[in-house]
């Protein structure tokens, strides 16, 4: 990919249990070529677990690990010069339980991300109505909002922080709108 003009590589690889040792072994071997490539190397996240051990629990019932330990989520973030967290599909019923689960995504996120990585708090620009992503609750308000009120909790002089469109081809005016009226970041 490098040899082909790009400036960095991503990856979004899902389903990734929390503590992968093999996943923190790629990403030091693809650390390593990017920096002498001076190219970025970024990643998708999992949620934090909302609460210590979650993730484990949640592993007897479903196929798809849903969560990453803070732990893990530290040791991903450390070998990455971006990590963006895909902070929807949360199932959270109401627009303010989604706020709250932003909020304490971005600082749990905070706590464990070395301020030389850039974190992205994913914003969910599309719509569906199902068991995982309600779209009454999981707006681009809501999560703005939640991102702004966990990075002014934990970190709120954050140099390399923002928000991550997800996914812009099914994006509406209304997201736009959200996202511009609730992230106008002064810039020095």
């Amino acid at each position: 990919m490098l040899d082909a003009g790009y400036e960095g590589v991503h990856l979004d690889l899902e389903p990734l249990h929390s503590g992968d040792q093999d996943y923190l072994a790629l990403l030091d071997d693809l650390r390593a070529v990017t920096r002498a490539q001076d190219a970025q190397l970024s990643v998708a996240a999992h949620q934090i677990d909302p609460l210590p051990g979650l993730h484990n629990v949640a592993g007897l019932f479903a196929d798809h690990p849903k969560w990453w330990s803070q732990r893990f989520f530290g040791q991903v973030a450390r070998r990455v010069d971006q990590i963006a967290v895909m902070s929807y599909d949360t199932a959270r019923p109401l627009e303010s339980t989604y706020g709250g689960f932003v909020a304490q995504q971005t600082s749990l996120a905070l706590e464990v991300t070395p301020p030389t990585t850039h974190l992205l708090m994913g914003l969910p620009f599309y719509y569906e109505s199902n068991f995982s992503h309600w779209g009454h609750a999981e707006t681009v308000a809501a999560a703005v909002r939640g991102a702004r009120l966990g990075l002014s909790r934990t970190d709120p002089d954050r140099e390399l922080f923002g928000l991550a469109p997800y996914i812009d081809f099914a994006a509406s005016e209304t997201n736009w709108s959200e996202y511009r009226e609730g992230w106008p970041r002064p810039r020095p």
